[in-house]
């Protein structure tokens, strides 16, 4: 995993990061503090349920460009299904999310995905048999649009320059460049997250989603994770949403949290803030708490 390479995260999402405040109140919206400017993402009173049990009830939530924001709660409490309804796995029952001000409520997943908005899985999505390159390379043509399908059949469909390139740079940013053509099947977990991020980041996304990406991970591997989410977030334009169990994790990437316990929002605002409210406290260590 990478200590402090040297490869900037401007050459793989270009822009320059905005620095944003944190704010505590009660209620569904998670609202930047440079409230003048549009959120690149907009999520309004996102509400689901399944077999008659409410899973989400009237979530907001807004992300600045080039901010970092979290979600945590206790086991159940709706997060991933949140990230769900952002990312076009699930329809909400009801609500609205808008990205860069457009509606995308009616846009399938891979829709989303051209529009800027990239995403990993607690469970790792990955081709066994692909190498790491072969992983980033298709990655990175589907964010071109340029499959030229046939030729990869046919085992034709040789890499260009600047996919190459793109590809390497990549490869250096998580740390993998020197299992670049091992097969994903002979990795390590930590590694494995590793090439999930890594293709993530070959869309360029505007967006980076991460479900729960310390998970199995051992704590050295979580910090240096964790790190590198943040140096992502802080030398580029790309936004961090970030589902996330392991606090220590949350408090090194993001600005600030939105806690969600039983599929309704309880608290917002920086971490601190909100481990200090006592419904957070008592939806994480119980009534008495």
């Amino acid at each position: 995993m990478p200590d402090g390479t040297a490869v900037s995260a401007d050459a793989i999402v270009a822009g320059d990061a905005t620095a944003t405040g944190s704010e505590t109140s009660r209620g569904g919206s998670l609202v930047p503090s440079d409230a003048g400017a549009r959120p690149l993402l907009e999520a309004r009173s996102i509400s689901i349920g399944f077999g008659g049990i409410q899973a989400l009830a009237g979530v907001s939530i807004e992300v600045a460009e080039g901010e970092a924001v979290g979600i945590v709660g206790p086991n159940g409490a709706g997060k991933t299904t949140f990230f769900n309804c952002l990312c076009g796995q699930l329809r909400p029952a009801s609500g609205s999310v808008l990205f860069a001000g457009r509606a995308i409520d009616r846009m399938p997943a891979h829709q989303r995905a051209r529009l800027g908005i990239a995403r990993t899985f607690q469970r790792v999505e990955i081709f066994p048999e692909m190498t790491v390159r072969d992983h980033l390379t298709v990655a990175e043509r589907a964010r071109a649009g340029d499959w030229r399908l046939w030729k990869d059949l046919l085992a034709m469909g040789s890499p260009r320059k600047e996919e190459r390139e793109h590809v390497e740079q990549i490869l250096d940013l998580v740390g993998l460049t020197e299992l670049g053509d091992t097969p994903v099947a002979a990795l390590s977990l930590g590694n494995c997250r590793l090439v999930e991020l890594g293709r993530a980041l070959a869309l360029r996304p505007r967006l980076l989603m991460a479900d729960e990406p310390s998970s199995g991970l051992d704590t050295h591997e979580t910090q240096l994770l964790a790190d590198l989410l943040r140096r992502v977030q802080q030398e580029s334009a790309a936004a961090i949403l970030l589902v996330e169990h392991d606090l220590d994790m949350v408090a090194r990437v993001v600005d600030r949290v939105l806690v969600l316990d039983f599929g309704e929002p309880i608290a917002e605002g920086s971490l601190e803030e909100v481990m200090a409210d006592p419904a957070v406290r008592s939806a994480y260590l119980g009534k008495g708490a």
